[in-house]
């Protein structure tokens, strides 16, 4: 009865199995670790809560192992026979059924602790697990007791196999023969704990991955949605120029017909007009004709009439209408692939005062370069002592911008974003090795995104040798895009702002300079 009170005491109330890596909540509720790991990944950021007390944490709660109670789980299973688990109970306990302890193979009986003690010891009473399958402990043919391990037919044998249908071959007792077995499982079973450590760290990657992406569903959802509807305007006043021209081709048509018209009704009065002064037989009557000038001249309009009567010669019809759709479309699938940045790139310039003194910045304030030479610059409390990194001189503290970094001529820098409230010496000024700054790093050929010390190994290169690097403020994210075709995200940091952000750049070999918005592709 203590043991069944016991048992219940050390059951898990999501699983209501006993506990397994046992660990405790800030309320006092005992869970196994994979339980409430599963139980919390299904609730949303912000509402976390007990799943037995229902209390409720404004964050997710940390888990701390219960390293009592996994003392206790142990030391409770070990001291727990598997007999209950098995069945098997003691053949003389008839009255009350006692779970057995052991099996004898010689006598066919299970046996409790009691049973146990009085039963004979004698070397032919072999003594095993409790099982009710005894058969399967003798020779089928012989109805002996296995006791060896042929090891040439690969089975378990009597003693009168040995000297019968295995006469010769190599033998083993079922002792050797298991531990060289139990060796084999135990390096399959070291190969397996690998496995499934390893397949454990993918799972918490996949888990933590998950959690980022939902804390970023709000932002992406405005996003598709606010571009879905501006693509949607867009279609709706293509439509409407679209349909303009096809409805304007004819009406084009009949304006000029109705222009031409009115000209042919004026040379058809000249020609009269003229065909009259030509059949007067008074010579002073022709000469004194006021408008002969005027009818004259019959070059009045002829070019702009021609140029007319080509270009509606030359209308293409759906043709002409397919390419003003084509070009509306390919404007839209353009700024579909840039969506995300909105506006224009912002315009970067670097703060001289801040770089470090072997730091020569261009003239135009885009390009910084590492040289050998100290460039003596000003002492400035701004300026970065020990670390060879520059500011720019613009800050950013609401809205979404970007700018784009040009790192060919560079095999070691770091690039990112950093507050003004910086350390300025030794290495809490680096960009990325503080919580005041966010930074994308090249140390040989690996890149690295880093935040308060913490470095993230990236698993891709970069192809395009160009960064662009993306600040959504209110949204509290900052990305990192490497620019190839097509443009691939490399990593989003995700907090909360509280002060402005400045651009930051660190060059340690060759040079790096910020350059236009769009890709050079």
């Amino acid at each position: 009865m203590a043991s069944a009170n016991l048992r219940a005491e050390l059951k898990c109330s999501v699983c209501l199995n006993i506990y397994t890596n046992p660990v405790t909540l800030k309320c006092g509720h005992n869970f196994c670790q994979d339980c409430i790991d599963c139980v919390l990944d299904t609730q949303g950021s912000g509402e976390y809560s007990c799943p037995e007390c229902r209390e409720k944490f404004p964050d997710r709660p940390a888990l701390q192992k219960n390293v009592t109670l996994h003392n206790l789980v142990e030391n409770f299973q070990s001291a727990q026979p598997d007999q209950e688990e098995s069945g098997v109970f003691c053949t003389h306990c008839v009255e009350s059924p006692v779970p057995a302890v052991r099996s004898c193979l010689h006598c066919e009986v299970s046996l409790c602790d009691e049973h146990l003690r009085v039963h004979k010891k004698s070397p032919e009473h072999i003594l095993t697990d409790p099982t009710l399958s005894m058969e399967s402990r003798k020779c089928s043919i012989h109805k002996m007791i296995l006791e060896y391990y042929c090891t040439e037919d690969d089975t378990c044998i009597c003693k009168f196999c040995v000297t019968g249908e295995h006469t010769g071959h190599e033998m083993e007792s079922l002792g050797e023969a298991s531990e060289k077995k139990k060796e084999t499982l135990r390096n399959v079973l070291q190969k397996l704990l690998a496995k499934r450590e390893e397949t454990e760290e993918r799972v918490q990657s996949l888990q933590e991955h998950r959690r980022k992406v939902k804390e970023e569903e709000a932002g992406d959802t405005e996003i598709v949605t606010a571009l879905f509807r501006d693509l949607r305007k867009r279609l709706e006043d293509l439509e409407k120029r679209v349909l303009s021209d096809i409805s304007g081709r004819a009406e084009r048509f009949s304006i000029s017909i109705q222009d031409l018209e009115i000209k042919k009704e004026e040379l058809s009065r000249k020609i009269r007009h003229i065909e009259e002064l030509c059949n007067m037989t008074d010579p002073l009557t022709a000469l004194q004709e006021s408008d002969t000038g005027d009818l004259c001249d019959t070059e009045d309009g002829d070019n702009e009439d021609r140029e007319k009567h080509e270009k509606l010669l030359q209308d293409r019809g759906v043709l002409g209408v397919m390419g003003v759709l084509h070009t509306g479309l390919s404007d839209m699938i353009t700024e579909v692939n840039v969506y995300f940045y909105i506006q224009e790139a912002a315009e970067i310039l670097l703060d001289g005062n801040t770089a470090y003194n072997y730091l020569q910045i261009s003239d135009d304030r885009k390009t910084v370069t590492r040289s050998d030479l100290d460039q003596n610059h000003p002492e400035t409390p701004e300026r970065f002592m020990y670390s060879p990194q520059v500011m720019s001189s613009q800050s950013f503290s609401s809205g979404r911008h970007y700018w784009d970094v040009d790192l060919r001529g560079s095999e070691r820098w770091r690039v990112g974003m950093c507050y003004p409230s910086i350390e300025r010496g030794w290495e809490a000024s680096w960009i990325g090795y503080n919580k005041k700054s966010w930074g994308l790093d090249r140390e040989g050929n690996q890149y690295y995104v880093i935040h308060d010390c913490n470095e993230i190994l990236l698993s891709t290169d970069l192809s395009s040798k160009k960064v662009r690097i993306y600040l959504d403020y209110e949204a509290g994210r900052i990305s990192f895009y490497d620019l190839c075709d097509p443009i691939r995200h490399l990593h989003t940091f995700t907090t909360t702002f509280t002060e402005p952000l400045h651009a930051g750049l660190g060059v340690y070999k060759g040079f790096i300079k910020l350059c236009g918005g769009k890709p050079e592709m």
